[in-house]
């Protein structure tokens, strides 16, 4: 089974040089970048390494359309409403606590982008234009035109470049977390102290992998939208950090709670789908079925700006009862100025395929967006295994609960990325370089000879994940989707463990373990509640828990 046989021992003690560094950060988004520049500012004699799959700027931040959520204006908005509004689309399942922290302190840390080079749209008067998304009850949105994303990722690349201590190291592919394990100790879910000296990784300019030793790790890789067939993430969003975390006996946490964002632009067979952000149906977008009836009305008394969760299970419900593909977004209504202004991207691509949003209703489905769940991490951001850090979308904080209130994902990585970096400047001087950690053995293995292989494995989970774990689940479904992963597990390892290992063979790997894990997630959690809707259990429970493997 997939749970119990999913790390393998394949490394021998022939000691050489090893790559070392003081702190090693596994990403280049939004929370590994804040997280490297905090550490480097503290630390200017300590190394801080950056790794990434391939360019420094392919992360799903670099994707973020809507925004990031404050409450940075005390005279209109409040730190409770927006407590609320988050609290509410948890569902339940928000660490208070959590969320209280990420509120209060989120004005602070978005300054702090703003400083380094951040810009957010601005009225005349030299005001912030804030948008509303679903969810929301004021109107709290900062944001960049719809490429709010991209504009944070550009500063944060920059402010980077600041640091002489700070090294980015492009096509870099992570295999492996390095502990006790790949020193010959025995380690399991119930083994005390595991530690991380840091990782191996496949450098994709030499095709070796190489160990690099750290004192501090953050995890900061990203999120699993590959493991759908119709996602918004990039290619490179394999959950790559999740499945080795798992592997190397850390805890997951509520990865049944796979956020679908209502309105991805469909487009049949292009992939990843082009995101249509929430912050359009924000400026007044009306969602429509093929008959043209504004159905939201019927679901929710907040109609297009319900959370994501009802919006998602919504537009599902009405393509199956049409029997069609997809629902229509329709703005042909709103005011074309402002629409040109904050969303000129979305005209842009909409009008490459022969779309005038102001003639013509947008095609629009769900497609996989966001992982609540993840690796467990404190309020500090600390994992189950020491000295190992997490934050951003790989991580599972308590702030999203069982459903992310939009635009909360970019607040939560700068807080969580301060705070890991405060609680890590206390560790640094505590920990050790460890030097009998044996190199990669590559013995016996030998390049595949048929990618198909590979490829096709990737097409099935996919596909499995779609049709049985999607929107609406039932136990069936989900039994039969864990038969199918089991399989492909079974195949994988087999080629994991004679075949040269390549970026391709390692996201497939961590694709069909992010695949079970949110699978045996979904079949623990014996309610609906949030992003999990099971029709076998279409109540709440009473008893409020967390799913953690």
């Amino acid at each position: 089974m997939l749970s119990g046989s999913c790390y393998q021992n394949r490394f021998f003690y022939k000691y050489r040089f090893m790559l070392q560094t003081d702190f090693l950060v596994i990403g280049s988004g939004i929370a590994g970048l804040t997280f490297a520049v905090k550490v480097a500012k503290q630390y200017p004699d300590k190394t801080i390494m950056i790794l990434t799959k391939v360019n420094t700027d392919e992360t799903n931040t670099k994707y973020a359309q809507g925004g990031i959520a404050v409450v940075n204006d005390l005279e209109n908005d409040s730190f409770e409403k927006h407590i609320s509004d988050t609290l509410i689309s948890g569902d339940g399942l928000c660490n208070k606590e959590i969320v209280d922290i990420v509120i209060k302190e989120g004005p602070a840390r978005v300054q702090e982008i703003i400083d380094w080079g951040t810009n957010f749209d601005k009225n005349d008067a030299g005001d912030y234009k804030r948008g509303k998304e679903g969810g929301h009850s004021e109107n709290r949105i900062l944001h960049h035109k719809d490429i709010t994303g991209y504009e944070i990722e550009r500063a944060l690349i920059n402010e980077a470049g600041k640091y002489p201590n700070i090294s980015i190291h492009n096509y870099w592919h992570v295999v492996d977390i390095i502990t006790q394990h790949h020193q010959g100790h025995l380690v399991t879910k119930s083994t005390q102290g595991i530690e991380c000296y840091g990782v191996y990784a496949l450098n994709l300019q030499t095709n070796k992998i190489e160990k690099i030793q750290s004192r501090i790790t953050m995890m900061a890789s990203g999120g699993t939208g590959q493991a759908y067939r119709t996602t918004t993430n990039p290619k490179i969003a394999t959950g790559d950090g999740i499945a080795m975390v798992y592997r190397a006996k850390g805890r997951i946490e509520n990865m049944e709670f796979i956020q679908f964002h209502p309105t991805g632009l469909h487009e049949p067979g292009i992939s990843p789908s082009f995101l249509i952000t929430e912050a359009v149906r924000g400026d007044g977008g009306i969602l429509r079925n093929k008959h043209g009836e504004a159905f939201m009305t019927r679901y929710d008394e907040r109609a297009d700006l319900a959370p994501r969760d009802i919006v998602a299970r919504a537009i599902d419900n009405e393509m199956k009862i049409n029997g069609t593909e997809h629902v229509y977004l329709d703005c042909r209504h709103m005011d074309r100025e402002k629409f040109m202004e904050h969303f000129p991207n979305i005209y842009a691509k909409c009008k490459s395929i022969g779309i005038d949003v102001f003639e013509h209703l947008i095609p629009v489905a769900p497609a996989a967006h966001y992982c609540c769940g993840g690796i467990k991490a404190d309020k500090n951001g600390n994992t189950s295994i020491r000295y190992l850090y997490t934050c951003g979308e790989c991580a599972s904080t308590g702030l999203h609960g069982a459903n992310r209130l939009a635009s909360n994902s970019l607040l939560e990585a700068i807080v969580f990325a301060h705070r890991c970096a405060e609680d890590a400047a206390k560790k640094i001087h505590n920990t050790l370089i460890h030097n009998d950690i044996p190199d990669w053995n590559a013995e016996g293995t030998t390049t595949p000879k048929e990618m198909i292989l590979i490829t096709q494995s990737l097409k099935e989970i996919q596909q499995v994940m779609s049709d049985y774990v999607g929107i609406v689940r039932n136990n069936v479904r989900l039994q039969r989707a864990l038969s199918r992963l089991d399989l492909l597990h079974e195949e994988t390892e087999y080629l994991y463990k004679t075949s040269t290992l390549s970026p391709q063979l390692c996201e497939l790997r961590n694709l069909i373990t992010i695949g079970y894990l949110i699978v045996k997630s979904a079949q623990f959690r014996k309610e609906s509640r949030g992003l999990h809707y099971n029709v076998d259990y279409p109540e709440k429970s009473t008893l409020l828990q967390n799913i953690v493997l």
